[in-house]
């Protein structure tokens, strides 16, 4: 309606629970504005009744109702503000089983619910709207070490756990911002036989994450200021086909693959209004594939090859690198860092994973802003020996300078990783 908000409104209900399953009263909050309200091109262009409506979602949120609470308190509302204004810089959208690293109490009080979690709202179905389908997210308040466990494990895994656990959610995952006790310390069994066991059995789901990164080819200097072949930080690399940044975002929500051989999302997969449809994956939907070849500008089709490359994230970015190596590619999978403030993005590949344009030949490949590093089981385990360090992110002490490591790959390709300060 013109405001400084992206969303229009946010309704608040008191919900009365359900007794016979142990759902306490509640403040019910639903967002609109994510959505098409209006049909008129306004927000969102229309698309059309069979598709997603806007971003194809809306935002929800179950707050515990406290003792002679008479009127819901208004922050789960700036919350699902800064959420959706998110999805609307970044045209990014959010999956069940997404988290969202908060890293301050999500009511601005001493709680340690500090990160959220997204999911199914359990009362909430899809539905059928005139501008199309809508479906509805719901916010899960959680712990650092819940969140924790999710990256390395996956969300769904741990919101199941949430959902055993009264005090901690529930069945209807309702958030109590005065819960003082992680679900592990609440039932200590719970990281052994199931977050620890999942891990090693499952690896990770976790196939991307929105970061603070940068890459920059080291093999030669570039010509001049247009050459794409060095991204650096402090300037404006060339801008990705929305093809190219389509496939990224497929990569960034595709979670655990259900096919023996994971394959990375077709570089033209159908879109509508921001959102992706999965489909049956194929060789030939690749980066070289007739289909792809017609419509992305020449500049972007010639994969450059590189023979070494620095790459740099922020802390809490970096730190996760020993999940990618452990709980991705050892299991066979990808994994991609997509730069919040760019194009850039990073994805590591295993040998296994179809579809993508580094090779084992070739095992540092760039195509525009987008760089992805093949790398074998052989190396990601030398790589986990050297970055042992980062298993316990809270001891690296970080202070002005960059912690540099340089890896040898075989003979000539040298990647080398820097760690800025975290990013708040």
């Amino acid at each position: 309606l013109g405001g400084p908000d992206p969303l229009d409104y946010v309704s608040m209900y008191r919900n009365l629970g359900n007794p016979a399953l142990n759902v306490p009263e509640h403040w019910h909050y639903v967002s609109f504005g994510l959505s098409d309200l209006y049909g008129d091109n306004r927000v969102h262009e229309f698309t059309g009744t069979d598709g997603p409506s806007g971003f194809g979602f809306e935002l929800t949120f179950r707050l515990k109702r406290e003792t002679g609470e008479s009127a819901p308190p208004t922050w789960p509302a700036e919350l699902m503000q800064g959420l959706a204004r998110y999805v609307f810089q970044s045209e990014n959208t959010f999956c069940s089983g997404d988290h969202v690293s908060w890293h301050s109490p999500l009511d601005n009080s001493e709680s340690r619910i500090q990160h959220m979690l997204l999911t199914e709202d359990p009362q909430m179905q899809p539905v059928q709207t005139p501008f199309g389908v809508v479906t509805f997210l719901q916010i899960v308040g959680v712990c650092t070490e819940e969140l924790h466990a999710a990256q390395q494990w996956n969300g769904q895994g741990i919101l199941e756990l949430l959902r055993t656990v009264p005090v901690a959610g529930g069945p209807w995952l309702i958030t109590d911002m005065r819960r003082g006790e992680t679900i592990f310390e609440i039932d200590p069994h719970l990281q052994q036989e199931r977050v620890d066991k999942g891990i090693e059995t499952d690896g990770s789901n976790l196939s991307g994450v929105s970061a603070k990164c940068a890459w920059d080819d080291l093999s030669r200097p570039p010509e001049d200021d247009e050459d794409s072949r060095s991204i650096c930080i402090g300037t404006q690399p060339r801008r990705l086909s929305g093809k190219d940044t389509e496939q990224i975002r497929e990569t960034l929500r595709r979670g655990l693959e259900i096919n023996s051989k994971p394959v990375l999302p077709p570089i033209n997969a159908q879109r509508q209004n921001g959102l992706n449809h999965d489909r049956a994956p194929s060789r030939k939907d690749s980066l070289e594939s007739e289909s792809s070849a017609a419509i992305i500008p020449h500049e972007l089709i010639r994969t450059r090859q590189l023979e070494s490359v620095h790459l740099k994230f922020n802390q809490e970015s970096g730190a996760l690198i020993p999940l990618c190596l452990r709980g991705r590619l050892l299991h066979g999978r990808h994994f991609t860092y997509k730069s919040i403030t760019g194009d850039t993005a990073i994805t590591f590949v295993s040998t296994g994973v179809e579809g993508a344009f580094a090779t084992e030949e070739h095992p540092y490949a760039a195509h525009g802003p987008w760089l992805q590093i093949l790398l074998t089981e052989e190396f990601v385990e030398r790589m986990l020996e050297d970055l042992e360090d980062l298993n316990s992110p809270e001891e690296v002490r970080l202070r002005h300078s960059h912690i540099s490591r340089v890896l040898s790959h075989r003979a000539q390709p040298i990647l080398q990783l820097a760690f800025d300060p975290p990013l708040h």
